[in-house]
C-alpha cells in the first residue's frame, strides 16, 4: 500500500507496453538534465532492468513515466559520482547536492513529488529536442534513422541492423558515430525557431516516412522486424503530431501512413505474392485504420495550407473511399497529382501521375509520360512502363522493361510478382500478356 491502494502485479505484456511509451520520453528528460546521450541511454535502461525487479510484485506504480525518469535520474547521478576525478567532483557539487537522495534503487513515497523533481512537466519539450537532434541536417540519413529507431523507438542496435538488411557491426558503428558528431559537433539539444523550423520538420517527417516505406516495402517472406517497422513509424508519427498539433504537414503524414497501412491484409496471397491495388480485396481493408486517416485528411483540407504529404494522403483518401476499383474517381486522383506536382515537383510523383493518365486517356497517353523521367535506377519505372507496353501489345519490349525491373527490385514479393510478368510475357508471345490494371501496390 503506498496511498493509491493495492496494485496487482506487473506482466512482461505492461512492462513491455511502458517501455515502448516512455523509453524515448525518458531519455529525452535524461539527455537534457546530463547533456549526454549516452549517459542518458545507459541510465534509462538501468530504470528498466529495476522496474522488472521490481513491478511484478509491486505492480505498475501510478506514474510509470515518473518511476523510470526519476530512478534513471538516480542511477545517472551514481555513476557520475563513481567515474569523477577529484577536480570533477568539486566542479559538479552545486548539481549533485541539488538531486534527490538515493542509492539507485527504486522510488518509494509519493511518486507523483518524485515525478515532478525529475522534471516530467517539460517531457514533451524534451522529447521534440530530440527528435530535431536525431534528424538534425549535419547527420547522414542512415544515422539519423538509426538514431530515431534507438533514442525513441526503443529498439534494440540487433534488432535495428535486421530491420534495415545490415550486419549488427555495422548498425552499431553508425550509431557510434552519430552521437560523436552530435558530441563533437556540439549539435544543440533544442527545437529550431523561425524560419529554419520548416525545413528541420521536413527532415524530421522524411525519417519517419523512411522508416514506414521500409517496412512497407517487406513482405511476408522479408524479416518480420522490417514489417513491424510500420508500426513504429506510425507510433512515431502520432507523437510528432502530438506534439506540434499546429503543423499540418505532420497530420497529413499520419494519415498517409494509416491510409496505405489500412491495406496491409490485402496486399499479399496467402503464399506471399504481391496483389496490386485494383485487384485488392477492399472487404479485408482495415476499416478502422482508413476512417482515422481519412478524418486527419479532412482536418488538413479545412487547414487550407497543402503539403506534399497532406496531398499524399488526400490520394489515397480517394482510393480508399472507392467500393471497388472501377469506382475509383480517377479525374480527382489527377487534380491532386497536378497540385502534387506544383508542391513538390520531381519525377517520382510524375511517374504516379502517368498512371492516373493512363487510367483516364489509355496506355499510350501514359507511355508519353514516363520516356523522358529519366528513373533507370527504379524499378517501379521500369515496371510501370512494361505494363504499357503490354497494354500496347509490345511484349518484347515489355519483357524487357520486366527484367529490368527485376533487377532493381528489393522484397522478395516483389521479385516474384516480376518473375511472374516477365513470364507471361514470353508465354503471350506476340502480345497477348495479361494486363495488370496498375502497378501500384
Amino acid at each position: 500500500m503506498n496511498g493509491h491502494g493495492p496494485r496487482a502485479g506487473a506482466t512482461e505484456a505492461d512492462i513491455a507496453r511502458v517501455f515502448r511509451n516512455e523509453y524515448g520520453r525518458a531519455v529525452a528528460v535524461l539527455t537534457r538534465t546530463f547533456g549526454n546521450i549516452d549517459i542518458a541511454e545507459d541510465a534509462v535502461q538501468d530504470a528498466f532492468t529495476a522496474a522488472v525487479r521490481h513491478w511484478p510484485s509491486a505492480g505498475v506504480p501510478p506514474s510509470p513515466a515518473g518511476w523510470i525518469i526519476t530512478t534513471a535520474r538516480r542511477r545517472a547521478i551514481d555513476r557520475l559520482r563513481r567515474e569523477s576525478s577529484r577536480e570533477d567532483k568539486y566542479a559538479q557539487a552545486a548539481f549533485l547536492s541539488a538531486a534527490p537522495a538515493g542509492n539507485g534503487s527504486a522510488p518509494a513515497a509519493d511518486e507523483q513529488l518524485l515525478a515532478d523533481q525529475a522534471g516530467i512537466d517539460d517531457v514533451d519539450d524534451d522529447t521534440l529536442r530530440l527528435i530535431f537532434t536525431c534528424c538534425h541536417p549535419a547527420l547522414a540519413r542512415p544515422a539519423q534513422v538509426a538514431l530515431t529507431l534507438r533514442l525513441l523507438g526503443g529498439l534494440t542496435t540487433p534488432e535495428i541492423a535486421r530491420a534495415f538488411l545490415v550486419p549488427e557491426s555495422t548498425m552499431a558503428q553508425r550509431l557510434v558515430r552519430a552521437k560523436a558528431k552530435i558530441r563533437d559537433a556540439k549539435i544543440p539539444y533544442r527545437v529550431p525557431q523561425g524560419a529554419d523550423l520548416p525545413e528541420r520538420l521536413q527532415s524530421v517527417l522524411a525519417v519517419v516516412y523512411l522508416i514506414f516505406n521500409e517496412g512497407y516495402s517487406a513482405g511476408p517472406a522479408d524479416s518480420p522486424g522490417r514489417t513491424e517497422l510500420c508500426w513504429e513509424a506510425i507510433r512515431l508519427g502520432r507523437l510528432v503530431t502530438s506534439l506540434m498539433p499546429d503543423e499540418p504537414e505532420a497530420r497529413g503524414l499520419l494519415a498517409l501512413m494509416l491510409l496505405i497501412e489500412s491495406r496491409r491484409a490485402a496486399r499479399f496471397t496467402p503464399d506471399g505474392g504481391l496483389v496490386l491495388l485494383p485487384e485488392q480485396d477492399r472487404q479485408r481493408w482495415d476499416r478502422a485504420l482508413a476512417a482515422e486517416g481519412q478524418e486527419l485528411v479532412r482536418q488538413c483540407l479545412r487547414r487550407n495550407r497543402p503539403g506534399p504529404y497532406q496531398l499524399q494522403a488526400a490520394i489515397n483518401a480517394v482510393h480508399s473511399d472507392a467500393a471497388t476499383a472501377r469506382g475509383t474517381d480517377w479525374a480527382q486522383i489527377l487534380q491532386l497529382y497536378d497540385l502534387l506536382l506544383a508542391v513538390a515537383p520531381g519525377p517520382v510523383v510524375a511517374l504516379n501521375r502517368a498512371v492516373v493518365v493512363a487510367e483516364l486517356h489509355g496506355p499510350a497517353a501514359g507511355l508519353s509520360e514516363v520516356e523522358s523521367l529519366g528513373l533507370d535506377n527504379y524499378y517501379l519505372f521500369h515496371a510501370v512502363r512494361a505494363d504499357f507496353l503490354v497494354r500496347l501489345d509490345r511484349a518484347p519490349e515489355a519483357a524487357g522493361a520486366y527484367r529490368r525491373a527485376l533487377e532493381l527490385a528489393g522484397s522478395a514479393a516483389e521479385r516474384r510478382f516480376l518473375e511472374e510478368k516477365l513470364r507471361s510475357c514470353w508465354l503471350a508471345g506476340a502480345g497477348d500478356c495479361e494486363r495488370p490494371d496498375s502497378q501500384v501496390p
